[in-house]
């Protein structure tokens, strides 16, 4: 991309913040618009500034950041929002990721795979830290069976729905299926109708969680 990425920071500790700044500073590509340290704080910032990403924090004063995820996309309904928490319990990303964040990382992470994980998110992507990738099954193996939503998608809606769930952008998926990246988005829209969902990432948890549940994708008809 030619222009930096808007990146908001939410977090509590202004030291956390003014670290993460320094990470994202001159070179990175990156451009930090604004710094809140509450959720009353980010809405008011996410709605003014516009922000490409913003890096919350999972646990906030008064609201926690997985409270305020589902107002913070609605006034900032492009921005995509990567959850940095201390936490590497797979409840927390579990509940992170059905709340609508394009992915989850650890404040432990390193340089690098901070800066990286912006700019997947960036493109769509949905982003799970090294650390708690190995936990993403268990973030979901505990839920009670339900009716499977898959069942009425075709087997080309499932196979993207798959590789949305391991974090596939459009261009990966559309190289991988050799069809255009086009059409793969026409694709991803019948997904959100039939399922009755509202984003990517969304749909990334849905086969998630059908994956960890039995290990498979139902077979169909194309």
């Amino acid at each position: 991309m030619d222009e930096d990425i808007r990146v908001l920071l939410v977090d509590d500790h202004r030291l956390v913040r003014s670290g993460i700044q320094a990470l994202l500073g001159a070179g990175s590509g990156m451009r930090v618009v604004g710094e809140a340290g509450d959720a009353g704080e980010a809405l008011r910032l996410a709605a003014e500034l516009r922000p490409d990403v913003v890096l919350l924090d999972i646990h906030l004063p008064g609201v926690s950041g997985i409270d305020a995820l589902q107002a913070l996309r609605s006034v900032a309904p492009h921005a995509a929002v990567l959850m940095l928490s201390v936490s590497d319990d797979a409840a927390d990303l579990a509940a992170a990721l059905r709340a609508g964040a394009q992915g989850y990382l650890l404040k432990t992470c390193d340089a690098d795979e901070l800066v990286g994980a912006v700019r997947r998110a960036r493109l769509g992507e949905v982003v799970i830290g090294s650390e708690m990738a190995p936990k993403v099954a268990a973030a979901f193996a505990e839920r009670t069976p339900a009716p499977d939503p898959i069942a009425g998608l075709t087997a080309r809606e499932r196979q993207i729905g798959a590789a949305l769930a391991r974090g596939a952008s459009n261009k990966v998926i559309a190289r991988e299926l050799d069809i255009a990246e086009t059409t793969v988005k026409v694709h991803v829209q019948s997904i959100l109708r039939k399922l009755g969902l509202g984003s990517r990432v969304q749909i990334a948890v849905v086969f998630a969680e059908r994956r960890s549940r039995d290990g498979l994708l139902p077979a169909g008809d194309g």
